[in-house]
């Protein structure tokens, strides 16, 4: 049960983050989006890990450590304004 509700929000907060980016409400190189798709990928990946869906461990684990990546620059960027 604790791993489907760690999934699911997950997931929400993936589907969020497109789903706002589609209507342009969130532009791709922004903090907010950035940290959405960080978040939602580490909570899906830890899911799959108590699941043992190791194929989705790798998955989500590379899409949070490419937005954890985004997110630095990003920081950065505005810092340097």
């Amino acid at each position: 049960m604790f791993s489907t509700v760690i999934g699911s929000v997950g997931v929400a907060l993936l589907l969020l983050a497109f789903l706002l980016n589609l209507i342009k409400r969130l532009a791709q190189d922004s903090v907010a989006y950035t940290t959405l798709n960080l978040v939602g990928a580490t909570l899906s990946g830890y899911a799959s890990w108590l699941i043992g869906f190791i194929p989705f461990v790798v998955l989500e684990g590379t899409w949070a450590a490419v937005a954890a990546i985004a997110l630095v620059r990003i920081v950065a960027r505005l810092s340097a304004k």
